[in-house]
């Protein structure tokens, strides 16, 4: 069966990793977190203390100096069933996820040379084509040629529940109001800044996932790819 390349698009906490995850098991497809890059880059400036306190802002010379010492990786854990990311060797698959990265991230991902370096690493890992990728401008930059762009979407209400939940599980202390807030920030911040703003392609098609079960959602995903395949 002729493999294609499934780009997943979207706003923060409507499911793309998820969905991406399950759909990349289903074809045996190999899954790429953009997401998880971008979070990568940020850990490490924060680490090396090149972030503000609020996060708004990062020492964009020390990064960008140092970008070419950034080494990501993905390795597949037996024990959770998933791929987790290496910085330089190190598993920082927890650390990426909480909210203190989460609030710098779009500040690090908006800058060009980080995101010129990261669409470049991109790029690379779909030249044999058999991929899933989710993120922000995976069908508008990534692969604008995509074989199929998808496009999902939640209203607000359920997605600060979702990243609430998820923040919890994991240990955070915060606030429902303070994740609709992060949120929201990032909403404005992916869609406005000036490199490879967060935007719907135009032949994307469309989830909302609102009120559908994760099953629901990755059904009326395999759907849309069972009629691309039939198509080529």
């Amino acid at each position: 069966m002729k493999k294609i390349i499934i780009a997943i698009d979207g706003h923060s906490a409507c499911g793309k990793s998820t969905l991406a995850k399950k759909l990349a098991k289903e074809m045996k497809y190999v899954y790429i977190d953009s997401g998880a890059m971008y979070r990568a880059v940020t850990l490490f400036a924060i680490q090396n203390n090149w972030v503000s306190d609020d996060g708004q802002s990062v020492d964009e010379n020390e990064l960008i100096n140092a970008l070419d010492s950034i080494n990501i990786s993905f390795n597949y854990n037996s024990k959770s069933g998933k791929s987790d990311t290496f910085l330089n060797g190190v598993n920082i698959e927890d650390e990426i996820r909480t909210m203190k990265v989460a609030k710098s991230v779009s500040a690090v991902a908006k800058l060009k040379k980080v995101r010129e370096k990261l669409v470049e690493f991109q790029q690379s890992l779909g030249k044999n084509k058999g991929i899933v990728m989710d993120g922000r401008d995976i069908g508008t930059v990534v692969f604008p040629n995509a074989d199929l762009k998808i496009w999902v979407t939640a209203n607000m209400e359920v997605r600060t529940a979702r990243r609430y939940k998820e923040l919890i599980e994991m240990g955070d202390k915060i606030t429902v109001d303070e994740v609709r807030a992060n949120i929201q920030s990032r909403d404005f911040e992916d869609s406005n800044r000036k490199e490879s703003p967060l935007k719907r392609a135009d032949d994307a098609k469309d989830i909302d996932n609102s009120y559908l079960t994760k099953e629901q959602t990755v059904q009326s995903a395999m759907d849309l790819i069972n009629a691309k395949i039939l198509e080529n």
